[in-house]
């Protein structure tokens, strides 16, 4: 009997001391994750990324260590919340903010292709969010503060940032727009949010665009319209400087704070890896710091204003969530809530039948950059990967098809797709888009039936394989990654690894059927 108590104590020390252990991996949500905001409610806290043209927009995750996040939804889920038509890799939703203000949760952002600023708002976050609405003061990245039953918006509608009051409920502004701060003379001062510590109200900023130049500057003044004093010691975070220049982290910025239950702090800030040279795929990321506050003095971020990889420094216990697995089935009927689409998606063409996904081919191709074709797609989230789709093109007129896209935007796109022959056979296809030039690499004759569509990734080559037995691969071809870069490409927008449908008329009766997706990093 002692001896098992004894086992048992172990156990459960070991137990403790795995949930309570130092330091964890950057970045905690990785690929296309950009512009976090956070905050927390007792012990749960809170984070959305932007979306830009993708929807459902503003991804929504809950964690209870800032470590471990599970996306739980989104807080735009209806076209009514959320028209895309039209919205490009620079279009849709900009930077959104989250907070919690007695019982009710709130999210502002912006929609570029639409009319700017507005509001959603709800009591359940895993439940649906509120219709939007509108607001007057302009600019984007906007964020609120509540204070003794008022709310206080700040964005940029000009060069600086504004504050006035707003009314969260019905979006009315109560207050005139007033210009609080310009930053330290960065460009593109943005991002910015409003907290209270020690009788102090702070304004934490991000300047100098989202990209290699990007930086954390923040000021403070004892009224919340100010004059606002800059930090001697801005900028807080950047990567723009002798001890980061080197680092596999470059653009770190749009960052916004959050306080533990603990008393410790913490900043969430966007980042991004790049892959090879100064070229990166994967779009910008949520990074996490922890960050020093004494009492009246200014936030000091990981000791030095720079972050790593590797963060070797005490946590909150971590509880970690069940790590999703390799295979996504479509068994169960529906879509988990990493799937998205490209702008408002036609629901009719995406169906379950048999235990697969069922997308019906329509004319509009990934080329299209106005109407949403067949098409869902998930992040790339890490440097090496491996995604394999097993599909089978079903009913199609000649040169309809339907594969595996890696997608950065309309104009950057490698497909590996089957493809009807106007024999009546199948091809498999490798096909490059690069801004005008379209080029097709391989194609090759398939039997009628399953296909397995494989695209394996690293830091400078994507390399592309088809079975049709599910073992036997394949190579049709590999390229460069560094051509859909954002630095080549362009957009604001990270990798999705895309299932699509395409047909050449109206008149066609394509679709395919999608067994299985796995992704294995």
């Amino acid at each position: 009997m002692r001896k098992m108590m004894l086992l048992l104590g172990l156990a459960l020390s070991l137990s403790c001391f795995s949930q309570s252990r130092q330091g964890y991996q950057n970045p905690v949500i990785p690929g296309f994750h950009p512009d976090p905001s956070v905050c927390r409610v007792g012990d749960d806290f809170y984070l959305v990324n932007s979306s830009f043209q993708y929807f459902p927009g503003v991804p929504l995750f809950h964690s209870k260590d800032l470590v471990n996040w599970e996306q739980i939804g989104h807080c735009l889920s209806r076209p009514s919340q959320l028209p895309l038509h039209d919205a490009s890799a620079w279009g849709g939703i900009y930077a959104p903010t989250i907070r919690y203000n007695d019982g009710t949760f709130y999210m502002i952002t912006t929609n570029v292709s639409d009319k700017g600023n507005f509001l959603v708002h709800t009591t359940d976050p895993r439940g649906e969010w509120s219709e939007p609405v509108w607001i007057k003061q302009g600019g984007i990245d906007p964020s609120l503060y509540f204070e003794d039953g008022k709310c206080y918006l700040v964005s940029n509608p000009d060069v600086g940032i504004y504050l006035c009051e707003i009314n969260p409920k019905t979006g009315e502004q109560l207050s005139e727009s007033k210009r609080i701060w310009n930053g330290t003379g960065g460009r593109h001062p943005e991002g910015p949010h409003i907290y209270k510590k020690d009788g102090w109200y702070y304004l934490l900023i991000s300047e100098g665009g989202t990209e290699y130049g990007h930086k954390v500057t923040i000021a403070r003044s004892q009224t919340i319209d100010g004059p606002y004093e800059s930090n001697p010691s801005n900028p807080i975070l950047t990567h723009i400087n002798k001890n980061a220049q080197n680092s596999p982290i470059q653009g770190t910025g749009h960052a916004d704070l959050v306080e533990a239950p603990d008393g410790s702090w913490w900043m969430v800030c966007l980042a991004f890896r790049p892959q090879t040279g100064t070229h990166h795929l994967l779009g910008r990321e949520t990074f996490l710091a922890p960050v020093r506050w004494d009492k009246n003095a200014w936030p000091v971020v990981n000791g030095n204003g720079t972050i790593a990889l590797q963060m070797d420094v005490p946590t909150l216990p971590q509880q970690p969530f069940t790590e999703k697995p390799v295979r996504t089935t479509f068994k169960d009927g529906k879509l988990s809530p990493e799937w998205v689409h490209i702008r408002n998606y036609h629901p009719e063409n995406y169906t379950f039948a048999s235990g697969k996904l069922r997308l019906n081919a329509t004319p509009v191709s990934l080329n299209d950059g106005k109407d949403s074709p067949t098409f869902v797609g998930r992040r790339q989230e890490h440097i090496d990967f491996t995604a394999t789709a097993s599909m089978q093109l079903r009913e199609a007129s000649a040169e309809d098809e339907a594969g595996l896209s890696v997608y950065m935007f309309e104009p950057a796109h490698y497909d590996l797709f089957v493809k009807q022959l106007a024999d009546g056979q199948q091809a498999v296809v490798l096909r490059y888009q690069l801004g005008e030039l379209t080029h097709t690499e391989k194609e090759v004759a398939l039997p009628r039936g399953k296909v397995q569509l494989r695209v394996k990734g690293n830091s400078e080559i994507y390399s592309f394989e088809y079975a049709t037995d599910g073992k036997n691969f394949k190579e049709l071809g590999r390229i460069n990654t560094r051509y859909i870069s954002t630095e080549t490409a362009g957009g604001f927008t990270g990798i999705m690894l895309g299932l699509y449908a395409v047909s050449t008329s109206d008149a066609s009766k394509a679709y395919a059927d999608f067994e299985y997706f796995d992704y294995l990093k």
